[in-house]
């Protein structure tokens, strides 16, 4: 029988002890990594931003004013491949995150360590993402080719002190509360954002809901106003009508793909109303002449 030293024991408890403390200390920087800058909450807030977006309005802003740019679809395809790109790196996001979790709940103390620098090089890359998403969901300068802008405004200068950013609007989203129908008119109402100028101007666009068939035709008009709330009338009674909001559409906007809808009936008898529009009449005056559809 062999009879080991004692030191020999030590030596093995002191790596013991060792790959204990490291597997420890890099599980615990795992751990901090997920539950903070990659926990279930703050990638939610992420998602609910990206999808906010992807509903707003993006604008072009330029210095100077009177610089004129030629075509304006190639902000349109650079604001697309920018939500596009936050998707992704959304998706990226969680992909790694699940993975890491896996990682840290399955792997015994030596497979752990032994994939360590696979998984610290998963933790840098993520970190980056997070970055790169961050500064991607806050619009920001654009370097655009001096070929998009006129070349009546650059005055022969081979590189003209011009700048160019997008910035975004909330779009409009209706009340659902305080727009309702009556017999022959509907008062719409929508929220926009708190410092809203009073001259914004907005496009409503009034559809007659039908069955499609061809006995019915269908119906429609686009108004422009400038009243919120505002008023629609010369409705037929007891049918259902579909309404859009839009931003009327500027020399600025550069991307808008959603619209909010509504769809009010409205009365069939003339019984008395237990809701008034305040100001009706101005609220007419302050509607445009409607567009059929």
């Amino acid at each position: 029988m062999i009879v080991l030293p004692h030191s020999c024991f030590s030596f093995e408890e002191q790596d013991d002890n060792a790959s204990m403390e490291k597997y420890l200390r890099n599980k615990n920087l795992v751990l901090d990594f997920l539950n903070s800058d990659l926990n279930a909450h703050h990638l939610q807030y992420h998602w609910n931003k990206v999808h906010l977006l992807k509903k707003c309005y993006f604008y072009l802003k330029f210095q100077p004013r009177h610089v004129c740019v030629r075509d304006q679809n190639n902000m349109m395809i650079f604001t697309e491949i920018q939500l596009a790109l936050l998707t992704e790196l959304l998706e990226q996001l969680e992909r790694g995150r699940e993975e890491l979790s896996r990682y840290v709940q399955i792997c015994d103390v030596e497979t752990f360590l032994s994939q360590w620098d696979l998984n610290i090089k998963r933790v840098l890359k993520l970190s980056m993402f997070l970055n790169k998403l961050i500064a991607l969901e806050e619009p920001r300068k654009l370097h655009v080719k001096h070929s998009l802008v006129s070349q009546i405004h650059l005055g022969g200068a081979l590189h003209p002190p011009i700048s160019f950013s997008l910035y975004t609007k909330k779009p409009p989203i209706f009340d659902r509360i305080e727009s309702f129908a009556c017999q022959t008119w509907v008062q719409l109402k929508w929220f926009t954002e708190s410092q809203e100028s009073h001259l914004e101007r907005w496009q409503l666009e009034v559809k007659l809901v039908t069955d499609n068939s061809q006995t019915e035709p269908g119906y429609g008009r686009i108004q422009e106003v400038i009243s919120n709330p505002c008023i629609i009338d010369h409705l037929q009674p007891g049918r259902l009508y579909e309404f859009k909001v839009r931003r009327s559409d500027t020399h600025t906007l550069v991307y808008s793909q959603w619209h909010d809808c509504i769809i009010l009936k409205t009365k069939s008898h003339p019984v008395e109303d237990t809701k008034e529009a305040p100001n009706r009449s101005l609220m007419r005056r302050l509607t445009r002449p409607a567009l059929s559809l």
